[in-house]
């Protein structure tokens, strides 16, 4: 069974297309990249999948059943933060399992649990605002894990950090996701860097310019794991697949930059 099933998936907005008939199949427990040109429905997507969005046509199913109202199988890492600047560290995390039921004295152990985990022992205290640009990352992925997900929303989560801290970032989430001593998450990951898209993922979708975007290829990406995100870029493999992908992306890259031109 695959963990989220596109079929022919349609969104509009008035006389605009966004996605036009995108299908896609991210299977169970896979780490799975979505890369294209900047404004072509790629969060569309992933809304598609968290069900924060209905498509005008088409269907969604995740895990086996259709997608409607918000997907409860899903954990959604924002770009911008999620965090709630009253609350301090533990109190942010904490936040889901109390909003499911669980007492507030069991939803912070939980919390400190994943604290822990992400690298933030310690700093449960502390408000977002004294939090660096890379533990507020941590806290929302904590936020995001404490809950359990089955699937993985990931929606451009490092792009806001410097090119080390999103390193180290790429690399704990790796051991994340590898090291979770249970069935391995399904994890559908947006971002425009395609070396990050490699370097992550087993396999990497690339979407069309709009308008009407749709996938148009996928790669597999035979790199070995365990990764380190740094490292695995200087290997010939690494540079082979990124040629290729490179090699369709760069079209659909210029077909948007001559549209924007125009335009």
């Amino acid at each position: 069974m695959a963990a989220l099933e596109f079929t022919d998936a349609v969104v509009r907005y008035g006389a605009a297309t966004i996605l036009g008939g995108a299908t896609l199949s991210v299977e169970t427990g896979a780490f799975v990249s979505i890369v294209g040109p900047t404004g072509c429905g790629k969060s569309t997507l992933l809304n598609l999948a968290a069900g924060l969005l209905a498509p005008s046509a088409g269907s969604v199913r995740s895990l086996g059943v259709e997608v409607s109202g918000v997907n409860r199988k899903a954990g959604y890492l924002f770009q911008g933060d999620s965090l709630m600047p009253w609350r301090n560290a533990r109190d942010n995390v904490a936040a889901g399992p109390q909003f499911a039921g669980v007492p507030l004295g069991e939803a912070r152990r939980q919390a400190d649990v994943w604290l822990e985990r992400v690298g933030l022992h310690g700093a449960g205290n502390k408000y977002p605002h004294q939090l660096s640009g890379g533990m507020r990352k941590r806290a929302q992925l904590a936020q995001t894990l404490v809950m359990d997900p089955p699937i993985l929303l990931m929606d451009e989560p490092f792009s806001a950090l410097d090119v080390q801290t999103r390193l180290m970032m790429e690399n704990e989430l790796l051991a994340l996701w590898a090291g979770s001593g249970g069935p391995r998450k399904t994890v559908l990951f947006i971002t425009h860097d395609l070396e990050e898209a490699i370097s992550l993922s087993d396999r990497v979708v690339v979407l069309s310019a709009g308008p009407s975007t749709r996938p148009i290829a996928a790669f597999d990406i035979d790199l070995p794991r365990p990764r380190d995100v740094a490292e695995i870029r200087h290997t010939h493999a690494f540079q082979e697949a990124h040629a290729r992908i490179w090699d369709v992306l760069r079209d659909e890259v210029l077909k948007t930059y001559r549209r924007n031109v125009a335009a």
